[in-house]
């Protein structure tokens, strides 16, 4: 599971980006002038002393930005209100979803034998999709909207028109000017085509688990909310250690997946892809990951953002263990007043009925 982190531009995946290259910015070239000798130097102050000049100033010196914990202020309140607003929209979502499924399954059960009662069309593209999306569980349905998402940014990055807006809103940096919205946004974005498979075919190999533990609503907004949380932390580490510089990536997010379902099932057999003979426990796999990104974290390796993977980790564990408790369960008061809000109305007679 990679998140990208640039040192310069350098990538999770493990090649340096040239800026002046891909961004589309070409810087003129300076001329070389050769250094002048300390007497002719002093001859040429000399002369502009009697013409009554001041001789020209040293160029400054290039801004590094300051260690400042308050530009964390706005991104602080940002992942708290979006995380409140993640979860309070998937309990509305749970609860119109299922208002949905009640009123339509006569209808459904109509269609269904009236399909059985049409003849049956040769086989096309069509039919094939829709048999291939039936097959899928709910939890692969539900994932493939964010691999789609994934997807399309993956090739905006290869737009040379889109180069600016890219840096600027799908990196995450605490020392960009845009410092909230990436904080979502950079969880959708990949630039390596290896980096996003890699991600991908975690999340999709732990999507059916962790739909089926939690649902689709619940999921997605642990998901969302990871992202903004793990690219939050990363803004502390980075702050902390005044090492700024871009990153970019899902692992964050999926990274709290993975720690989700590895809690929740810690004797669940896990292989790598490519050795599928050696196998291990899905908590001893989660120990192996947390300790090494600690490890990374605290020597100040920069090839990962392992500040992000850490606190999308952290973030996973504490939720399956406090989390569903403090936040999933009791969200039957706001449910109960979108519940309200719904019903209320003409001829609903305000009695909160369905």
């Amino acid at each position: 599971v990679l998140r990208s982190n640039w040192a310069g531009f350098v990538w999770k995946t493990g090649f340096t980006l040239q800026t002046q290259q891909r961004c589309g910015f070409r810087k003129v070239a300076k001329k070389v002038e050769p250094k002048k000798g300390v007497a002719e130097e002093a001859e040429q102050t000399e002369i502009l002393h009697k013409k009554g000049e001041a001789p020209a100033p040293d160029p400054p010196t290039p801004r590094i930005p300051a260690r400042s914990f308050g530009r964390l202020v706005k991104p602080l309140v940002f992942t708290i209100g979006f995380t409140g607003c993640s979860f309070g929209g998937a309990a509305i979502w749970q609860y119109e979803s299922l208002k949905s499924r009640v009123q339509s399954y006569f209808d459904d059960v109509k269609a269904d034998w009236l399909e059985k009662k049409r003849p049956q069309k040769q086989a096309g593209l069509g039919k094939q999709v829709n048999q291939w999306w039936n097959s899928l569980s709910d939890g692969q349905k539900t994932v493939t909207g964010i691999i789609a998402a994934n997807a399309l940014v993956f090739c905006c990055w290869r737009v040379p028109s889109l180069q600016r807006t890219m840096v600027k809103y799908f990196t995450s940096n605490p020392s960009s000017k845009a410092l909230c919205w990436p904080m979502l946004l950079s969880t959708f974005s990949h630039y390596s085509l290896f980096h996003m498979a890699a991600n991908m075919y975690v999340l999709w190999s732990f999507s059916s688990s962790i739909v089926n533990m939690m649902g689709k609503e619940q999921f997605m907004a642990l998901y969302l909310s990871a992202g903004v949380i793990s690219t939050f932390v990363s803004y502390v580490s980075k702050t902390a250690m005044g090492r700024f510089g871009p990153s970019l990536g899902a692992s964050g997010a999926i990274m709290t997946v993975l720690a989700a379902v590895c809690t929740k099932m810690p004797e669940a057999k896990l292989a790598i892809i490519f050795l599928p003979m050696y196998t291990f426990t899905a908590g001893n796999a989660l120990k192996a990951i947390v300790a090494l990104d600690t490890t990374g974290l605290i020597l100040g390796w920069r090839f990962f953002d392992h500040a992000a993977h850490l606190g999308g980790a952290l973030f996973g564990i504490w939720y399956i263990i406090y989390g569903h408790e403090l936040i999933w369960k009791n969200r039957e008061p706001l449910v109960k007043m979108w519940h309200d809000f719904r019903t209320r109305g003409p001829g609903a007679g305000g009695n909160g009925s369905m």
